[in-house]
């Protein structure tokens, strides 16, 4: 398969776990070069939504393409050139080093005849150097705050360097610079080229970083479109239950959320 993606396709996908439901009917289009960000409540089904574009969590019913394959008919190491995924709560074995973290990245490119190269090299530098965790590289991950941890492995997912990036909450524990500079990254990526799915709590964030904003309440999509069609008081409040103001932001003109107040 190409390295340069097509459409990742997501078709009447059901999904859950034994005794309890949690995607009913998904339907879904990531466009090549584009950001998609999923939005809604607490529970509603984004991160096992992305968890089944990641090849994690297998479906109950329904279809993952990228083009004319079935995802979850690929071979591993195929479908891991293609995607990565940054999940919301990642393990790394204990006494592990930013670089030896970052490094495993790289996996899915080694291979019997295919051992460490400058490639993998360059491309383990160069995902640290935008993650801005270079200076890291010879601590051990055990050691940093959450901040800088959750970097560390942005960096890791970069350096896979494939063509489909899914980002589960990866702003999570950032302070807000480091917000803005992972959001810019994402951006970036996106421009050169790169499909991004990214799952975030910041309805404002993913408002204007994404070109695509996904809203989902109950297992269900509720709304997709561009962020300023999508985000309206109506939405807002059937999503979180809350009532608000939707201004445009000074120069962009993306949609600003300004709670009023909350109901029940």
């Amino acid at each position: 398969m190409d390295k340069q993606v097509t459409q990742l396709l997501v078709q009447d996908l059901h999904a859950g776990h034994p005794g309890r439901p949690v995607l009913h009917g998904i339907d879904l289009a990531i466009e090549p070069g584009k950001v998609t960000a999923i939005v809604g409540p607490n529970g509603c089904g984004k991160s096992t939504l992305l968890r089944c574009m990641a090849r994690l969590h297998r479906p109950q019913q329904g279809s993952i393409k990228l083009g004319a394959h079935d995802l979850w008919q690929m071979r591993q190491q195929q479908a891991s050139r293609t995607l990565a995924m940054l999940p919301q709560s990642p393990q790394a074995p204990e006494g592990i080093t930013v670089s030896g973290l970052v490094r495993f990245g790289r996996h899915p490119h080694q291979g019997l005849f295919r051992q460490w190269s400058r490639e993998d090299e360059l491309a383990v530098n160069a995902a640290m150097s935008s993650t801005d965790v270079s200076a890291l590289a010879q601590r051990r991950l055990d050691q940093l705050s959450g901040g800088q941890r959750q970097r560390c492995w942005l960096a890791m997912t970069l350096a896979q360097e494939t063509p489909i990036l899914l980002l589960d909450e990866p702003t999570s524990m950032l302070d807000l610079g480091h917000q803005v500079d992972v959001l810019d990254r994402v951006r970036a990526l996106a421009n050169g080229g790169r499909s991004v799915v990214i799952v975030l709590h910041d309805l404002a964030a993913a408002a204007r970083c994404a070109d695509t904003l996904v809203a989902m309440r109950d297992g269900r999509i509720v709304a997709a479109g561009a962020p300023r069609d999508v985000v309206t008081p109506a939405l807002v409040r059937q999503l979180y239950e809350l009532d608000v103001d939707v201004l445009s932001a000074p120069g962009d003109g993306a949609p600003v959320v300004v709670p009023v107040r909350r109901f029940h």
